[in-house]
């Protein structure tokens, strides 16, 4: 499918890279691809040290007893997995279940609230393979190729709502799922799914959470011109003297300014080596 300037939407590897596809009876340097190329998709991006690598699983798979499909399992039911993500808000969890093993975001509410239900029940097992056992898995996955992110495709979404949704999860191909949002393991779809809300697409890297749903005026000190308050969301802050500890401590910040001082401040924001990568009245 041609994507127009992918790169700037962070999906040009995505959409570049073929699936990958285990053929059995192939090498074992073959396998050992298939094998990173899960931990990479099924782990979101983070580093794997060698204890956590599931050594069984890996065995079973290089001997042909696992399919793809089973290794994946193998692994979303690993300790790597759950010590990274088990500990998420529940619905934090399943989103980030959505982007490991299906490639996309969650479609609705329906589809949340019914993985939802299967974590009340305490059964981490069962929600893992609800996702590896359904229809949609089989028919796009089937048996031998490794999960890859699909959610900006239009056979994977059913809506444009979605479409969006994805770039909420995925910032890039070199961006990791607790990592790549200053959000961390905060829910990051859960109010925007439940009411249909489709959020704007940024570039690469800028790794800010969604202003608030509901827009807000402020009134008294500090309010702008008839109340309303600016969001400013900007990147790429360096500091500017080669100091033991940064004038910024992270390269990304969020002011909410009135309407009577954005000038000063988006002067002082480029003086001080920001990209300003967003403006919104909240």
């Amino acid at each position: 499918m041609y994507f127009g300037p992918a790169s700037q939407l962070g999906v040009s590897l995505f959409d570049e890279t073929p699936p990958v596809e285990w053929v059995p009876g192939r090498s074992v340097d073959e396998a050992e691809t298939i094998i990173r190329a899960v931990y990479r998709q099924v782990l979101g991006n983070a580093y794997v040290m060698e204890s956590e690598r599931a050594v069984v699983a890996e065995s079973q798979f290089k001997s042909g007893f696992y399919s793809v499909r089973e290794f994946v399992r193998a692994i979303a039911k690993s300790d790597a997995y759950m010590s990274r993500f088990s500990d998420c808000p529940r619905y934090r969890f399943v989103e980030l279940n959505f982007r490991h093993l299906l490639g996309r975001a969650p479609n609705s509410y329906d589809e949340m609230k019914a993985h939802s239900a299967i974590l009340d029940a305490g059964d981490f097992d069962a929600e893992i393979d609800s996702y590896i056992d359904s229809d949609e898995y089989q028919n796009v996955f089937g048996d031998n190729i490794v999960p890859y992110i699909r959610g900006y495709k239009t056979e994977a979404i059913t809506h444009m709502v979605g479409f969006t949704h994805t770039f909420q999860l995925v910032r890039g191909a070199s961006t990791s799922s607790l990592k790549a949002d200053l959000a961390g393991k905060s829910p990051k779809l859960n109010a925007l799914v439940i009411n249909a809300i489709a959020t704007a697409v940024t570039a690469p890297g800028n790794t800010f959470r969604n202003p608030p749903i509901n827009p807000r005026s402020r009134h008294g000190a500090g309010a702008g011109d008839q109340g309303k308050v600016y969001r400013i969301e900007v990147t790429g802050y360096r500091a500017k003297t080669l100091n033991n500890i940064s004038k910024f401590r992270r390269s990304n910040q969020v002011y909410m300014v009135p309407y009577e001082q954005l000038s000063e401040t988006y002067q002082r924001i480029h003086k001080q080596g920001g990209s300003i990568v967003s403006m919104t009245a909240v």
